[in-house]
């Protein structure tokens, strides 16, 4: 579990939750004494025996043993407000969104894994927030940045190319692949936006040919986020409330299958769900 801290403090920590819920805190802290994680860990990937620890503000990923959690290497060169990371062909591919008030700037940092370096950029739309693999594939999706996005960028993970890019709703936040299919949480604009508020939507696009197959709206102010897919059942939050669905379902759940106002909790910051049970970061006001 990835504690983001204090955006400018570089406080970030990581914990550990067992199976068992036995909960272990400041885990890279305890194994490497002296080592500063750094400012706001954005995200966690593992490839092999290694875990890669995003660092946003501190422009880096620490690189750790993902089961002693002992440092192996830094990655401090050619990543400028890195955001999501993930792997193909011994490579991999971190969303960055380089100054969050230019447009033009935004791109896919290329790090080759046997040396640990950026070797190149792959120049894309702005906000590249998520980043999935599947079969050879890099599916990133365009949030948007400090504006709203509404595309998925397709790269090949061989060639570093962009394939295609595809539309889909307004600020597209979470995505999960199953049977081939590329499920798409979009979130919609907020009320605050400058151009009119949107209603999100649950986008699924065909991976044979890159093609939109459905779009399920949600209406009025609904704004989902969390997107999980855990033996063949969606799960989404929204707000304080925990939804589920059918993979294959044609409507929307109009009612929760649970809600978190009773725990005070306002938003899920974290979500998963796995064997049974889902679990839920709560940041609390997402500042103390």
């Amino acid at each position: 579990i990835i504690n983001q801290g204090n955006f400018g403090q570089s406080n970030s920590t990581v914990s550990f939750l067992s199976d068992g819920l036995v909960l272990e805190n400041n885990i890279f802290a305890a194994v490497n004494p002296g080592h500063i994680l750094g400012d706001t860990a954005q995200d966690i990937g593992f490839k092999g025996d290694l875990a890669y620890i995003v660092m946003n503000a501190s422009n880096k990923i620490e690189i750790v043993n993902r089961y002693t959690f002992a440092h192996v290497g830094t990655i401090s060169q050619g990543l400028d407000n890195p955001r999501y990371i993930a792997f193909s062909n011994n490579k991999a591919f971190v969303t960055n969104w380089g100054d969050g008030g230019v447009t033009t700037d935004d791109y896919i940092a290329v790090i080759n894994l046997s040396s640990n370096t950026v070797t190149s950029e792959i120049a894309v739309a702005e906000g590249p927030e998520r980043i999935l693999e599947e079969d050879g594939k890099l599916y990133v999706s365009h949030k948007g940045g400090y504006g709203y996005g509404n595309t998925i960028t397709v790269i090949n993970g061989s060639s570093d190319a962009i394939v295609t890019t595809i539309a889909v709703g307004d600020v597209p936040n979470t995505m999960e692949e199953e049977d081939g299919k590329l499920y798409v949480m979009c979130e919609g604009k907020p009320s605050w936006a400058p151009t009119p508020e949107t209603p999100g939507s649950l986008v699924v696009i065909n991976l044979s040919n890159n093609s939109v197959t459905s779009t399920l709206g949600f209406t009025g102010t609904s704004h989902p986020t969390n997107l999980v897919i855990e033996d063949d059942k969606i799960y989404f939050t929204e707000g304080s409330d925990i939804y589920t669905m059918t993979k294959n379902a044609a409507t929307l759940p109009s009612e929760p299958i649970f809600t978190t106002t009773e725990q005070g909790v306002y938003g899920v910051s974290a979500f998963a769900v796995e064997d049974g049970r889902i679990y839920i970061g709560d940041a609390g006001n997402f500042n103390s």
